[in-house]
């Protein structure tokens, strides 16, 4: 066994024994050595058709058997893949919720919706459980941005409440993205009422993206209050900016940021930008305490956030 094998065989069995479904089958496929035209042809020998167009979407997560027809096909892979009888189909969990929900449309804003490069925000996303991001009703967000007295920013508290809309949301999916890339991306630190799951560190990308398993599965209509942290490691990155984007509504977001008061700000403006990419900009005054906050209420999709400088 070559050393490529003995990785590829080690990626296998931990995605096979986590998930996600997506990744796990890519995985399975390639340690088989079959190109997805010699996968049909094999399944075909099994009286199985399935579309290329099928096997493509199924290995890139863009869709997953679910229909009674597909789970059939889908053991029949995994007896074509040489896997364990169940090894794929238990990866898929609970059936997703179909029709519209939270009053969202069909083409609402992919998970890469309003980051500079959403190929790369969607590639990372594929090493987590993003199934129930969408059955989850944003109620209220309360973000803390804790900047130093040299102008880097030390870490960020996130709190929400969650409201779920289905049965079966376990996770909730944090992205963070550094504009100083080549660094260590933040440290992820459950507070409350999660725990940590699997991680994708970039650093090459200053971006980390992390699963916050909740306590319990929640069942339609159940709410939760979650609270992380993510600690920057040291010397801390000199942004100048932090931004929360929504590619689906909040009811409720705060935003604070707090600076030293020994070395605050010259400058701080508040800022708005919708789907559309239209920003909307006003100048605000610091706090007694050197510190700046803003309240949105019903916003999104978009970004709202605050940048800031020290040249007078």
């Amino acid at each position: 066994m070559t050393v490529q094998s003995r990785e590829t065989g080690a990626e296998l069995a931990r995605l096979l024994d986590t998930g996600p479904f997506a990744p796990a089958l890519r995985a399975a496929i390639r340690a088989r050595g079959l190109g997805l035209e010699r996968l049909r042809q094999r399944l075909r020998a099994r009286g199985v058709s399935l579309s290329l167009a099928t096997l493509s979407y199924w290995q890139t997560g863009r869709s997953r058997p679910e229909r009674r027809e597909s789970l059939a096909a889908l053991a029949h892979l995994e007896a074509v893949l040489e896997l364990p009888e169940g090894a794929l189909t238990t990866l898929l969990g609970p059936p997703r919720p179909r029709g519209r929900w939270l009053g969202q449309p069909d083409n609402s804003p992919r998970i890469g919706a309003f980051w500079d490069d959403p190929r790369i925000i969607e590639e990372a996303a594929q090493g987590v459980d993003t199934t129930w991001d969408a059955r989850l009703t944003r109620i209220s967000q309360h973000d803390r941005v804790l900047v130093g007295r040299d102008g880097g920013e030390l870490s960020y508290t996130s709190r929400q409440v969650l409201r779920a809309e289905a049965d079966g949301p376990d996770r909730w999916v944090a992205i963070m993205h550094l504009d100083e890339q080549d660094r260590q991306p933040p440290t992820v630190l459950p507070v409350r009422h999660c725990r940590l799951g699997r991680v994708v560190d970039r650093p090459h990308e200053g971006l980390v993206v992390a699963e916050l398993l909740f306590d319990r599965p929640l069942r339609k209509g159940d709410t939760v209050i979650t609270e992380h942290e993510l600690v920057n490691s040291w010397p801390p990155p000199v942004d100048g900016n932090y931004e929360r984007k929504f590619r689906l509504p909040v009811r409720e977001f705060v935003l604070e940021v707090c600076f030293d008061p020994a070395f605050p700000p010259s400058t701080c403006v508040r800022f708005t930008r919708d789907e559309h990419g239209v920003e909307e900009s006003e100048e605000v005054e610091l706090g007694l305490d050197s510190s700046v906050h803003g309240v949105a209420l019903n916003f999104g999709p978009g970004c709202y956030g605050f940048r800031w400088d020290w040249e007078s």
